[in-house]
């Protein structure tokens, strides 16, 4: 550091320059900018990835009980009719329920696995992170209400420029 007035060399921590007497001029502290918006920008991007990890548990319990349950409805051994008037003999063979369950088993299986792969790529901070959050979050807004609210609330967070840009830094 040097003296405004003369030039001369000054120690840092120095009050006045020793040959003219001027005092020195203290450095201004930093601003809280960049580094301090990125700050909070990854605690943000953490929730929201914890948040996902919870919902994609959620969303795998709340499938699995679905699951028990419309098994032993089509299956007849669920409800009044298993026992009914009219029931005396096994339930006729079902032409849509074996695959109709197949087919709803991989859809609760997809959405699980984007939920934690979104997950996971958030909490790594990982360049695809983002884009597959984005598309689970689009596909969460159609499960109410807490895939809703899930799902805005990511949106929110990582679309945008400034968003975008920040992800980018982390």
């Amino acid at each position: 550091m040097f003296c405004s007035g003369c030039g001369c060399s000054i120690a840092a921590g120095q009050a006045f320059c020793p040959q003219c007497g001027r005092p020195s001029v203290t450095p201004v502290p930093p601003v809280p900018g960049l580094q301090f918006e990125l700050a909070n920008y990854s605690g943000k991007i953490r929730a929201l990835s914890v948040v996902w990890f919870v919902y994609a548990g959620l969303a795998l319990v709340a499938g699995i009980a679905g699951m028990a349950f419309a098994s032993a409805f089509l299956s007849g051994r669920f409800g009044p009719w298993a026992n009914g008037p009219w029931w005396h003999g096994p339930m006729p063979p079902q032409v849509f329920g074996p695959a109709l369950l197949h087919f709803i088993w991989v859809i609760l299986i997809a959405r699980v696995v984007l939920a934690v792969v979104a997950a996971w790529g958030l909490m790594e901070h990982a360049p695809w992170g983002r884009t597959v959050a984005i598309v689970a979050a689009i596909f969460s807004i159609l499960k109410p209400p807490f895939g809703t609210v899930l799902g805005i609330w990511t949106l929110v967070v990582l679309v945008g420029y400034r968003n975008s840009s920040l992800y980018d830094q982390l």
